[in-house]
């Protein structure tokens, strides 16, 4: 790998498959499905060469996610309680607020970024976008860095 390594945040579907399978043998290994490389391997269907290939450059973006600080920004209806029911929706899962920056809202809406650190969560982040994305007052919501 470069000594100075780039990152990118690429949806699961638009990797070559062997990207999947690595993943996917990682995951075998590390819940013991699998117990040596060979077996991980054998059943995703990727040779060991792959394997050792990309091992170490194919993580899960949970895997990233886990202790570090991560930047949303929602897009929200100008309604009373739109905040603070995202706000509930962090802490119940364990996400530690660090920021919360608000424009003024416009045209019924408000831009609100939250920067929250990530190492006490309980869900993955795919899980909490999801009830983000699925509270009322929420148009939309993003990571926006991490």
């Amino acid at each position: 790998m470069a000594k100075n390594p780039k990152y990118y945040i690429v949806e699961a579907s638009a990797l070559p498959e062997v990207f999947l399978k690595v993943a996917e043998a990682k995951r075998l290994l590390s819940t013991g499905e699998a117990t040596t490389v060979n077996e991980a391997t054998k059943i995703t269907g990727i040779s060991r060469s792959a394997f050792y290939k990309y091992r170490d450059a194919v993580l899960p973006f949970r895997h990233m996610a886990s202790g570090r600080v991560i930047t949303f920004q929602l897009l929200l209806h100008d309604e009373p309680g739109a905040l603070s029911n995202l706000l509930v929706i962090f802490a119940e899962h364990g996400a530690n607020i660090l920021t919360i920056n608000s424009i003024v809202p416009t045209n019924g809406c408000a831009v609100v970024t939250i920067s929250a650190e990530t190492m006490e969560m309980r869900i993955q982040l795919e899980d909490l976008l999801r009830l983000l994305r699925q509270t009322r007052s929420v148009i939309k919501a993003d990571v926006l860095a991490g």
